[in-house]
């Protein structure tokens, strides 16, 4: 059976995705910082799907041990998904570098220092599959996402770089740009329905990518021509809008 690994697996949109791939026949690696705490949603996922599930401890920003921690992994996974990232308030992240470190370091640095990892692997095996959530976020400087932007524009360069590296080596590398989704993080929050994503949409859209070789997928369709829009604006006009 193959096997998923998913990185950063303890939040909702994680989850969905595990149970995605379990549904679709794959065997899951949950990884995540201490990850007991994902016992029970373990044991529902084997109990539910009748899926092999283990519990995998990783921490994004312990760079030094996601060698050993990715080459012990048994089985290898034909798919690694990273869904692990950080957004913290930009004016808070603005006025103090160790919140802005902490954005750079779990959306970005942590991002491409596994994913080397795995992709060296998939390169020298010539076959495997990388998915990443990155975000609309990313596709343009905006004062409203100055951070968190950056950090994510970063990673889809590196993914779309990544996607050129390896496609001659038979590994495809997929960009995943959710946009809002509804979480217990967003509750309070009022979001735009037709803008907003489920988990579970997330989650589908994540498959479907890994299994029809997609390039880069936006979870809702309306994001690709809004920000089509909003990259059109010259950048004369753009500067002094409050975005």
């Amino acid at each position: 059976m193959p096997t998923v690994l998913i990185l950063g697996a303890a939040s909702e949109m994680a989850q969905a995705i595990s149970r995605t791939f379990a549904q679709h026949g794959y065997d899951v690696q949950l990884a995540a910082r201490d990850s007991g705490r994902l016992a029970d949603f373990a044991a529902d996922l084997r109990i539910r799907h009748n899926r092999m599930v283990t519990l995998h401890d990783f921490d994004a920003l312990r760079y030094e041990t996601h060698h050993d921690f990715f080459n012990s992994l048994s089985p290898q996974p034909e798919v690694t998904v990273c869904v692990f990232g950080v957004m913290d308030g930009e004016e808070e992240a603005f006025g103090n570098w160790a919140i802005t470190e902490r954005m750079i370091s779990s959306n970005f640095t942590g991002a491409v220092s596994i994913l080397n990892t795995v992709a060296a692997r998939y390169q020298q095996q010539r076959s495997g599959c990388i998915a990443a959530i990155s975000s609309v976020a990313g596709e343009r400087g905006r004062q409203s996402k100055l951070i968190y932007g950056s950090t994510k524009a970063a990673l889809t360069a590196y993914l779309a770089g990544l996607r050129n590296k390896l496609f001659s080596f038979n590994v495809h590398v997929v960009t995943i740009k959710p946009g809002f989704v509804y979480t217990r993080m967003t509750e309070n929050l009022t979001l735009p329905p037709l803008l907003t994503a489920k988990p579970e949409e997330v989650g589908q859209a994540v498959y479907d990518a890994v299994k029809h070789k997609k390039n880069v997928v936006y979870v809702k369709w309306m994001w690709r021509w809004i920000m089509f829009i909003i990259k059109s604006i010259p950048e004369f006009q753009f500067k002094k809008m409050n975005l």
